[in-house]
């Protein structure tokens, strides 16, 4: 009987994905013994500072990674929104799951409040750059306030930190059942979703065959072409996962639509755009569009950005 191992975070959520990733193997494949093994990541272990100042690429899936280097775990189960651009040599994404909804969520602590019905210095907690500069752009009377956390903790912390709701991940939410707290779904359309937001990637090392068949039905075309055209725009413009870029593809059939933005940390500076293609350029469209930003001065916002949010690192050369 094969054995697998799956590399996981220790939160809630993480667990859920974890052992939504086990069924499914186990569906196709009732001969596999699948087991977990909970990894504590930098992320997890460092709650009380803002992700951008503690690293903000990798966060979520280093120790993870080693693990599968050292042959301790088989494959890892992530949120590719968590998935830095790039990945380290030897290790793969053979399947990205069917997605999710990419879309951001609030939860205010008022039952059916919406971020337009907050006042003045009404207070919202986010620990994503992206989503504090969508608030700063569309809602600038709204003041944000660094939320970290596990996604129970953070809707918890609403009440106890006397904040007047958080935004956090739709997929996040609606996979440990818990839409009764949202009071409001921020379109995809302003507020531009994370890339990868909404799908799990199985991630394994890239000479181990045996894993990759046995996860191959878990893949999904669709999703798979989306986070692809997102990533490589988010590999172009040299971004981690804690920066103001938001991409998000739809995909019908044979076409891509794929619409990104790049943005200050004060949302006062946006360049937005969107680029349409078939499902064979998917990567190529991100690319493109990616490099049309920055054409129009994204790596001088990018660069601002890193200056004043990224202490102690290196900031990308554009």
């Amino acid at each position: 009987m094969k054995k697998i191992t799956i590399g996981t975070r220790g939160s809630k959520l993480a667990l859920w994905q974890a052992n939504w990733v086990r069924k499914e193997i186990e569906r196709f494949h009732p001969e596999v013994l699948v087991s977990l093994k909970i990894i504590k990541t930098t992320g997890d272990k460092i709650l009380d500072v803002p992700l951008a100042k503690v690293g903000g690429k990798g966060l979520f899936v280093k120790e993870i990674e080693e693990a599968l280097f050292r042959e301790e775990i088989d494959l890892a189960v992530h949120s590719m929104k968590d998935v830095p651009a790039e990945l380290p040599d030897g290790l793969s994404i053979p399947v990205y799951t069917n997605r999710e909804d990419p879309r951001d969520a609030f939860v205010g602590r008022k039952k059916g409040i919406r971020l337009r019905d907050l006042s003045s210095g009404s207070i919202v907690g986010t620990s994503s750059l992206r989503r504090k500069a969508h608030l700063m752009r569309f809602f600038p009377h709204i003041k944000t306030i660094s939320l970290r956390g596990n996604l129970d903790t953070r809707i918890r912390k609403i009440r106890e930190m006397g904040l007047d709701g958080a935004i956090l991940a739709a997929a996040g939410v609606k996979r440990m059942g818990l839409e009764q707290a949202v009071t409001e779904y921020l379109s995809e359309e302003t507020f531009i979703p994370a890339v990868g937001q909404g799908v799990l990637g199985i991630e394994i090392r890239q000479s181990d065959s045996l894993t990759r068949e046995v996860i191959a039905e878990l893949d999904d075309a669709d999703a798979r072409t989306a986070v692809l055209a997102e990533r490589a725009f988010l590999k172009t413009l040299k971004g981690g996962c804690q920066v103001p870029i938001a991409a998000h593809a739809q995909v019908d059939r044979n076409m891509v639509s794929l619409h990104g933005m790049v943005a200050s940390l004060d949302g006062k500076q946006v360049l937005e755009e969107r680029v349409l293609g078939s499902r064979g350029e998917a990567e190529s469209l991100g690319v493109n569009l990616a490099e049309s930003l920055l054409d129009r001065g994204a790596g001088k916002i990018l660069g601002e950005v890193y200056q004043s949010s990224y202490s102690g690192q290196e900031a990308p050369s554009f």
